[in-house]
């Protein structure tokens, strides 16, 4: 069994015992109290390289990264140092997240924020929009297509913007013909956890124009971020990086400048 497999094996026994404890209608009824989302696109559709900094408090090739005591001072510094969007890890087996982190965010900044899980039916995306996501990741090796291309709809019909996460030629044509127009290359192979940097090179040049190109793992600081922007990465997704440095909102700046420079300018 994959390192994925077994995450989502774990994933489906907490969404049960969620959905046994909270009916779907009572979900939904919460979600229609929220304001409408912000546009995760256009927030991430900027000249130059956007930064998605993480509320990553573990995961399953590093084990613990940092406590986060208080998620919402920490998305605060991250918004301060000029995050596009803030991603905020939910599952909680491996990477030590909630709900409540999600709504202790959402809470306090006013950027767009991704909720980050392994998410497999559509109680989740219902769930996101209950808790004030605007963005919700999907990963297509998760996913069958009927699956995938039902989760990019209902994720849009509730006004959020889906994050279509893909690792290689295969998952991404399936992304593209499920209508995604957000896709994060994740250098992470889920099954093996080992990191190949090369991947975004090899697949950002079959997506198209108009698709927000989003550069997931292996960023450990600026220099990572040009690399990826040479490759024509719209956004980076950053979460050990900005975490365990000892400094998330000068991490982010950073990253931020190294966004803003000319160089990153596409076209």
């Amino acid at each position: 069994m994959s390192v994925l497999d077994d995450i989502l094996v774990g994933t489906r026994e907490d969404l049960a015992a969620r959905q046994e404890a909270t009916p779907l209608e009572a979900v939904k009824e919460l979600a229609a109290t929220r304001l409408p989302a912000l546009d995760g696109y256009a927030a991430l559709h900027r000249p130059g390289v956007a930064v998605i900094a993480e509320v990553k408090r573990a995961s399953p090739s590093k084990g613990s990264l940092a406590e986060i005591p208080d998620p919402a001072a920490l998305a605060a510094d991250y918004e301060a140092g000029g995050a596009a969007v803030i991603s905020v890890l939910t599952e909680q087996r491996r990477f030590g997240g909630s709900l409540a982190d999600l709504d202790a965010v959402r809470a306090r900044v006013e950027v767009p924020v991704l909720r980050k899980d392994f998410v497999v039916s559509s109680y989740q995306v219902w769930e996101a929009r209950a808790h004030g996501a605007d963005l919700v990741l999907l990963i297509v090796a998760a996913l069958d297509d009927n699956a995938l291309i039902s989760l990019v709809e209902r994720t849009e019909s509730l006004g959020m913007t889906p994050l279509v996460e893909v690792h290689d030629e295969g998952e991404l044509d399936r992304a593209l013909a499920a209508g995604a127009r957000v896709i994060g290359v994740n250098a992470r192979d889920l099954k093996t956890l080992e990191v190949d940097r090369e991947v975004f090179g090899r697949l950002a040049p079959r997506i198209p124009a108009g698709v927000i190109k989003i550069a997931e793992s292996g960023v450990r600081g600026p220099h990572d971020l040009l690399a990826y922007a040479a490759h024509g990465a719209d956004a980076v997704l950053v979460g050990e990086g900005v975490v365990t440095g000892g400094d998330p909102r000068q991490a982010v700046a950073d990253l931020v400048t190294a966004g803003a420079h000319p160089s990153t300018r596409q076209g």
